[in-house]
C-alpha cells in the first residue's frame, strides 16, 4: 500500500509553524528547474542550504552547466530567509563503481534506486556534520522518480544518522508543472535526460 508522503510533509510543516525558531534544512537538488518549486514551497518554513551533489551527471561539462544554473537561480530568487549553497566534489568514480553491472537496466530500476541512496546518504552525512535539523531532496518532484522508494530510503537514513528526514512528494499539487513554468520565468536551462549517460540509452 502506497503511503501519502505529501500529506506527511504537510503535517510536519504545520507543526513547524507553531515553533518560535526557524529550523534548518539541507536540501539536495538535482538541477535548478526541479529545485524551483521545492524551494518556493519550503523557504517559508526553513533556513535552507542547497547541496548540489550529483556524481551521476555526465559528461562533466553537463554537470557544471546544471550547477551553474542552480547557483544562478538561488541568486535571483528572493526567499523569506537567505539560502546558502554547499559546494561538493563531483565524485563520478563513486557513481560509476555503484552502477557497475547495472548499466543496461532501464531507467527507474535498481540502478536508479541505488543512485537515490548514494545521493541521499551524502546529504544525510552532510546534514549530520553541519548540525542541520532536517534533510531532504528535490528528486521527488520528478514524475520519472519513485517517491515511495525515495522516502523509504530517507526513513532508513534518518534512523542511521539521527537527522530528521523531511518526507515529500513534490510532484503533488502540480509541482512538476509548476517547475516547468518557473523554469520559463527564470529562463533556466532544462536538460533532456536524467543525468547519467545510461539514462540516455536505456
Amino acid at each position: 500500500m502506497k503511503e501519502n508522503y505529501h500529506k506527511k510533509m504537510l503535517e510536519i510543516l504545520e507543526k513547524l509553524e507553531e515553533q518560535e525558531n526557524v529550523p534548518t534544512l539541507l536540501l539536495h537538488t538535482c538541477c535548478a528547474p526541479c529545485s524551483t518549486t521545492v524551494i518556493k514551497r519550503l523557504s517559508e518554513y526553513f533556513k535552507i542550504t542547497v547541496l548540489y551533489y550529483n556524481p551521476n551527471i555526465e559528461p562533466y561539462e553537463e554537470y557544471l552547466k546544471r550547477k551553474k544554473e542552480q547557483i544562478r537561480f538561488l541568486k535571483e530568487y528572493h526567499a523569506k530567509y537567505s539560502i546558502d549553497f554547499l559546494e561538493c566534489d563531483w565524485e563520478n568514480d563513486g557513481f560509476r563503481n555503484m552502477a557497475e553491472g547495472l548499466e543496461t537496466m532501464s531507467e527507474g530500476g535498481a540502478r536508479c534506486h541505488k543512485c537515490y541512496y548514494l545521493r541521499l546518504e551524502k546529504t544525510a552525512l552532510e546534514a549530520k556534520k553541519g548540525n542541520f535539523d532536517y534533510f531532504t531532496t528535490s528528486l521527488t518532484i520528478s514524475p520519472y522518480k519513485n517517491s515511495q522508494v525515495m522516502n523509504q530510503i530517507g526513513r532508513v537514513l534518518e534512523e542511521k544518522y539521527g537527522v530528521k528526514y523531511l518526507y515529500s512528494d513534490f510532484k503533488k499539487e502540480n509541482g512538476y508543472l509548476e517547475s516547468i513554468q518557473n523554469s520559463k520565468e527564470y529562463h533556466l536551462y532544462r536538460q533532456d535526460y536524467c543525468g547519467c549517460l545510461f539514462s540516455k540509452t536505456n
